[in-house]
């Protein structure tokens, strides 16, 4: 039975991978540091569902504490793999506070690094972003150079993507980079628009819109991403691989789905279009159906339904909690 560190395992991404994982009857040590970056009510009910399974562990611990992790691999020794998805992510609140999106994304992702050369880790599965397609035609294909990132966010993922290549440069370490396009899903983050889109009609509060509402993005289900997350864990040498939905649509569209699924209007508040934001994401998802065999199969409409189905079951409590700012 394989034995994967897998970080930020309370996250939308981690959390869902988790069960994956655990599925396939991987064991799985999982890690998260459960910043309050948004409501970690939020982490917590995720958590909570994965804590009945046998072969799943967790541990409190930050990707940037170095001792921490070194404690981490004291006790189990080594694992099959590394799987990082953990990360500070958000374009705008990165041009706030990019110190931190540096010592998480860059200095963490250099912390496992270090770890997997110096305790055998064969594999690493990084998780990267679309962000980092600024400027570049569409569908957006891995080859193309990605050396104008917009936003400090992006820039630090591009660090960790750099790095993960030169420790398979030098150490042979096996790495699989796999860029999100857009995830969304049921408990996902509530800094991103579908999950605020869905709580603010709930509350009969106006939603935000960044722009015309035109900008179009390649929403990809959470089941989805996960899926590709755990098949990017075979040999490959060093890969990138987009993962997306390979079909944009636009954030109009959007909200017009969860509005049929709320049977409610929402109240829309148009303000000017973000500097640090990408007019359109689009993936080009070849690579990922040659070296994975992998494609979505959950299209908008229905995640849409599943999405807001979850808020309904779990209104209860997720009206209580505060959206980031």
């Amino acid at each position: 039975m394989k034995k994967i560190l897998l970080t930020g395992v309370a996250g939308f991404i981690g959390w869902k991978t988790a069960h994956r994982l655990l599925e396939e009857g991987y064991t799985v040590v999982g890690i998260d540091n459960l910043n309050d970056y948004y409501d970690p009510r939020i982490k917590l009910w995720r958590l909570d569902t994965l804590k009945g399974n046998k072969n799943f562990v967790f541990h409190q611990v930050d990707i940037e504490n170095f001792q921490a992790l070194k404690v981490v691999f004291d006790v189990y020794g080594s694992f099959d793999a590394i799987i990082n998805l953990a990360a500070r992510a958000g374009v705008r609140y990165s041009i706030k506070n990019p110190h931190v999106y540096f010592t998480t994304n860059a200095n963490g992702t250099l912390n496992l690094l270090e770890f997997a050369k110096d305790r055998g880790v064969k594999k690493f599965v990084l998780a990267s972003t679309s962000s980092l397609y600024a400027g570049q035609p569409m569908p957006f294909k891995e080859e193309l150079p990605v050396n104008t990132p917009i936003s400090p966010y992006a820039a630090s993922k591009k660090a960790a993507e750099v790095t993960c290549y030169t420790y398979h440069y030098l150490y042979g370490i096996d790495v699989s980079i796999v860029r999100y396009f857009t995830v969304y899903g049921p408990a996902g983050r509530p800094d991103m628009s579908i999950f605020r889109f869905i709580y603010r009609i709930m509350k009969d509060q106006p939603i935000e819109i960044y722009g015309d509402g035109s900008q179009s993005r390649d929403f990809t289900y959470v089941d989805d991403i996960a899926e590709g997350t755990v098949r990017a864990l075979k040999p490959l040498g060093y890969e990138i691989i987009n993962l997306g939905g390979n079909n944009p649509h636009k954030l109009l569209e959007v909200v017009r789905l969860i509005e049929k699924f709320l049977s409610k209007e929402a109240k829309i508040i148009y303000k000017d279009f973000h500097k640090a934001d990408l007019k359109a994401t689009w993936a080009d998802i070849t690579k990922a159906k040659t070296l994975l065999g992998w494609e979505p199969k959950v299209p908008l409409e229905e995640g849409i339904k599943r999405t807001v189905q979850w808020f309904k079951e779990n209104w209860d409590w997720l009206k209580e909690i505060e959206l980031p700012q």
